[in-house]
């Protein structure tokens, strides 16, 4: 079966400095749970705009379900950037419809089922709500489509543990379970948990990539000790 991501050679400098992606070989796989860890300058947000076609590699290349990417593999990828990417002035429900508008895959039952937890009234706008409450809505309205690929890019990053735990807790309870989903983190202990697979990049590299389970029986630690070890000072 072809990887459902699949980067070869996959490099990317800016502007001739050192490399933010440094010949990256990778593949994974579809109905799995990967975790893309390492500390924040190590390539991770690079190689997800790379994927979702928000940057073009410099050298190399990606590919998603066979693909580059391009309007073919957006249909089917889900993306949840690093910070707020939706128009603050908008409510609830102008957010569900531009999303049941621009998505076919986008299940809105599904959305307002996960929203009803909130207590957000569908005429609230975004510039209304707390921090915590726009990260969960935007994630809430990403987990609501039926993707083949979700990329997670530092999704517990800035926000409380309760708003932590309810954020994973969505993502397991409401993905594709035929997907590919990749979560960007440096906050391993707290994304351990739901993980199947880990991608350790260090400086635009790949320093280890290996099953989570299989990780931890061999070395008889947690994937987040491993992770101090090869980042460590």
């Amino acid at each position: 079966m072809a990887a459902v991501l699949e980067c070869r050679g996959l490099t990317k400098t800016y502007r001739g400095k050192i490399a933010a992606l440094d010949h990256v070989d990778l593949k994974l796989d579809a109905g799995k749970i990967v975790g893309l860890l390492g500390p924040n300058g190590s390539g991770k947000t690079t190689l997800i705009k790379t994927a979702v076609g928000l940057l073009k590699p410099s050298e190399g290349e990606i590919l998603v379900g066979g693909l580059k990417p391009g309007k073919v593999t957006k249909a089917h990828v889900a993306y949840l950037p690093d910070r707020d990417f939706l128009p603050s002035y908008m409510t609830t429900d102008q957010l569900l419809d531009l999303y049941q508008d621009f998505y076919k895959d986008f299940n809105r039952s599904k959305a307002l089922e996960m929203l009803q937890g909130l207590d957000l009234k569908l005429n609230q706008k975004m510039k209304e709500m707390s921090k915590g409450t726009r990260e969960k809505l935007q994630l809430i309205l990403t987990m609501s489509r039926e993707a083949a690929v979700y990329f997670l890019d530092e999704p517990i990053a800035g926000v409380d543990p309760a708003v932590r735990d309810y954020i994973l807790r969505t993502i397991i309870s409401n993905y594709n379970e035929q997907a590919l989903v990749v979560i960007s983190t440096h906050l391993i202990a707290d994304v351990e948990p739901i993980l199947d697979e880990v991608v350790f990049l260090k400086n635009g590299k790949i320093a280890l990539q290996q099953d989570a389970e299989d990780l931890r029986a061999e070395t008889g630690k947690s994937v987040d000790h491993v992770f101090r070890e090869v980042f460590k000072c």
